[in-house]
């Protein structure tokens, strides 16, 4: 998701039909080249760290835009981990698959995290040529799921589809954000429901978020309530807006705005809760 330009662009306006006398066959298609100053490539951070886990990390680099979207995965790369306690770990290079995620990683530890809430984790990552990545994280707490509902349409049995409805108490105080998602299944698979949600408006209330007419009889459904914290926040509002405006010839090009400094990238604590439920 994170790419930059190469240096020629070719830019082609949509031909206008006019039916004005005498204009109806004119050619109003222009080839444009623009050219772009080539960009040194940066590192690129992934990192999602969760009580009871083993830390696991993404390493990459950017490239530029039109390039092929193969990742590119430095090896002279150096990830410290320091924990709440002050403890600095040395993460390994050992690329795998979490298999309950399905999501690739470049490093790893084998030992599990405590992640309190309040509790802050401090990354680094340096390579032999000079480029270096750093981050801080503050665990959130914890936001229950209060209650799961669901109610089909009329439609014939066949037919009938459930919506869902997700509640849970906000805490007070202006600055809490969510994120839900439902899964079918496994969390390995491509969510149903996906979205975003802050208390700006609704402070210290009651949330109900729900879904459209979409899940059938029988469907059992992994219900994720994550609590945020602003950075990350931001960060997923900046990759959907960049991800809508990419080759889109309306839209204005929209800045990542990572949660790390010196490269690109997110480095955050999950917390959240998880409730299953299925549709009868």
């Amino acid at each position: 998701m994170f790419f930059f330009l190469k240096k020629r662009l070719l830019a082609r306006p949509l031909a206008l039909l006019l039916t004005l006398p005498g204009l109806a066959s004119c050619n109003l298609e222009q080839n444009i080249d623009v050219d772009l100053p080539a960009l040194p490539a940066q590192l690129v951070v992934e990192c999602y760290l969760e009580d009871g886990q083993a830390p696991q990390l993404t390493v990459t680099e950017t490239v530029p835009y039109l390039s092929a979207p193969d990742p590119v995965v430095p090896t002279d790369v150096t990830v410290r981990l320091t924990r709440p306690n002050g403890q600095v770990e040395t993460l390994r290079f050992f690329p795998g698959r979490n298999s309950v995620t399905g999501k690739f990683y470049t490093h790893s530890s084998l030992r599990k995290l405590v992640a309190r809430p309040g509790d802050t984790f401090r990354l680094e990552v340096t390579d032999t040529k000079g480029r270096r990545v750093t981050g801080t994280a503050t665990t959130p707490g914890r936001v229950p799921i209060d209650s799961l509902e669901y109610k089909f349409n009329d439609l014939p049995p066949g037919q009938r589809e459930a919506y869902l409805l997700t509640i849970f108490q906000d805490p007070v105080g202006v600055g809490d954000y969510y994120r839900l998602q439902v899964h079918r299944d496994s969390i390995s698979t491509d969510a149903e429901l996906d979205y975003d949600v802050e208390d700006r408006l609704n402070d210290g209330t009651r949330f109900t978020l729900g879904s459209s007419y979409r899940f059938d009889p029988n469907d059992t459904l992994l219900v994720t309530l994550y609590h945020l914290d602003r950075p990350y926040y931001l960060f997923r509002q900046s990759v959907g807006d960049a991800r809508n405006a990419n080759g889109n010839p309306f839209s204005q090009p929209s800045a990542i705005k990572s949660t790390v400094e010196g490269g690109v990238g997110v480095f955050t604590v999950l917390s959240y809760d998880r409730k299953q439920i299925i549709i009868r």
